[in-house]
Formats: C-alpha cells, structure tokens, sequence
C-alpha cells in the first residue's frame, strides 16, 4: 500500500498516540510529584523543560515499539485493529526508524543533565524497550509497565537532590502499584481478545479477583502516599489530594463492577484526575 505524505503524517500521529495523551499525563503527574519534592517545591526551568519534553518524547517511543512488537496480533484485537502498522499507514521499518529519532531525542535532553541521572537513564530505556514484549513471556508485564513508569521519578530525585532518597523509593512504589492498577483496568477492555490470541495480562492472571485485586493495589497506593506525607511533614492540602484521589478511586471501582468494555476504559482514563489532583495537594504544600 502506497502512502502520501499527508498518510505518513496521520500514521505517525497515531503510532505514537500524540492524539491519545492519557499516556503522557499517567507518565507526567508521578514525574512532577518527584520533580517538586526533589527541588523543595522550586524545580528549575531547565529541570521542567528536560522532564517535561522527556515524558513526551519516550512515552511515544514506548508506544511506537508496542506497536512494532503487536504488529502481527494487533489486528485480532477489537480495540487496536486500526492502529497504522495493521492498516498500512506505516511499515515496521517506518516504526523502528521513528523509535530510533525519538531515542536519539530522549539521548540529547538527558546529556543536558548530571552524570548521575544519565546513568539512570539506562535503566529507563530497557524498561520502556522490554515492555511491550513481556506480555509474551510473563502474566505481570503491568508491573514491568509500572517499572517504566515510575523510573522518571528516580531520575527527577537522583537530579534535584544528587541523591536517591528513602521516600524516592517509596513513590516509586506507590505509582508502581497504582500503575498496575490502572493497566489492570485498561487490559480487562482486551481480556478476551488476549485470551484468543495468547497475550498475557495481569486482568488474565487475576480472573474473577479483578476488582478485588485492584482495590487493594488502589489502597495500597494510597498507604504509602500517606507515608510519603508523614515523612515530609505534609499537611492537610496533601491529606485532602489523598482524600479526593481515594473518591476518584471508589468511582473507578463503581465503573468495573460489571466489567463492561466501554466502563473499564473509562475507569482506566480516570486515573489522569488522581494523578493531577495529587500533585495539586504536593505543589500547595509547597507555596
């Protein structure tokens, strides 16, 4: 199939979901959490445009190489059957060309940082290349996912203090078990599409205990950003951000509780509120 321009430009737009950013405020909201406690609430111009522009840069890489690595299943599945590896609006070597540009983008933001962070930045590129082939080999490739969406949080500490503190590690862990949430609900929307063609998912591996599962994940979520609260002396616009992401949460579970397709992706999109809505409670605590 012959493609115009016009064609190619519609294709990358799509390939890297540029008309679809749930993904890049999933992966941005986590990253300011960190980037304003790292910098005592004042993270530099220079810190906000790399991180910024980084999150958007490797969030369409990492969805450029699913697709290259979907390509031949996306097809069977109802929800990505139109993506423009299937339909032709791009070939796999226009894929792996643009996941080439976009790393090459990503390499020149991260070399304007410290040594340190450039160092981390290694682990944040296998984990965004590893992801899309994990749901081949194993049932947990979310937590994989919610590995590579939490790395950027190390990397935001590792460049604002010089160091990886005790409560880096603790949000990571937080979003890490929040993003494997979230994607629960977002592979319940393929759960029998995957089981048709053999792909792996935590919404698999969990069956019948889904929303029991999630629920927990969801609490546990909230326990350690309260501990990250104690921890820095936050007060109550941090507890009252807890409070209205933990109302967003009983939404969601409201939504999944029949497992409807359309719901639990509406579930899944929802998670963009408790992210920004947490990092609201964070950057008041901090005026």
């Amino acid at each position: 199939m012959t493609s115009t321009v016009a064609d190619k430009w519609q294709g990358i737009v799509q390939i890297t979901r540029a008309d679809k950013p749930i993904g890049t405020y999933l992966l941005l909201w986590p990253t300011y959490w960190a980037l304003w406690i790292a910098g005592d609430g004042f993270p530099t111009l220079h810190w906000l445009v790399v991180f910024t522009l980084g999150v958007f840069v490797m969030r369409s890489a990492g969805c450029v190489i699913n697709d290259w690595a979907d390509r031949k299943v996306d097809g069977q599945v109802k929800r990505t059957e139109n993506r423009p590896l299937v339909t032709g609006l791009l070939t796999p070597n226009d894929a792996l060309s643009l996941f080439g540009l976009l790393l090459g983008i990503a390499l020149g933001l991260v070399l304007t940082l410290s040594w340190f962070t450039i160092q981390l930045s290694v682990v944040a590129v296998l984990l965004a290349a590893s992801y899309p082939f994990m749901k081949r080999y194993t049932q947990l490739p979310q937590v994989v996912l919610g590995a590579a969406f939490s790395w950027g949080m190390i990397m935001a500490f590792a460049e604002g203090m010089g160091e990886i503190p005790p409560v880096a590690w603790l949000l990571f862990s937080a979003n890490l078990l929040w993003t494997v949430a979230y994607d629960t609900m977002y592979a319940m929307v393929d759960r029998d599409d995957d089981l048709k063609i053999g792909v792996k998912s935590t919404a698999i591996l969990f069956g019948r205990h889904d929303k029991r599962i999630i629920l927990f994940l969801q609490l546990a979520t909230l326990g350690l950003l309260m501990e990250v609260g104690e921890i820095l002396a936050f007060g109550w616009p941090y507890q009252l951000s807890l409070v209205v992401a933990a109302g967003f949460f009983c939404y969601q579970q409201i939504l999944i509780v029949n497992r409807e397709r359309e719901k639990c992706f509406q579930a899944f999109l929802n998670n963009h509120f408790v992210g920004l809505i947490v990092f609201v409670g964070i950057a008041v605590e901090y005026l």
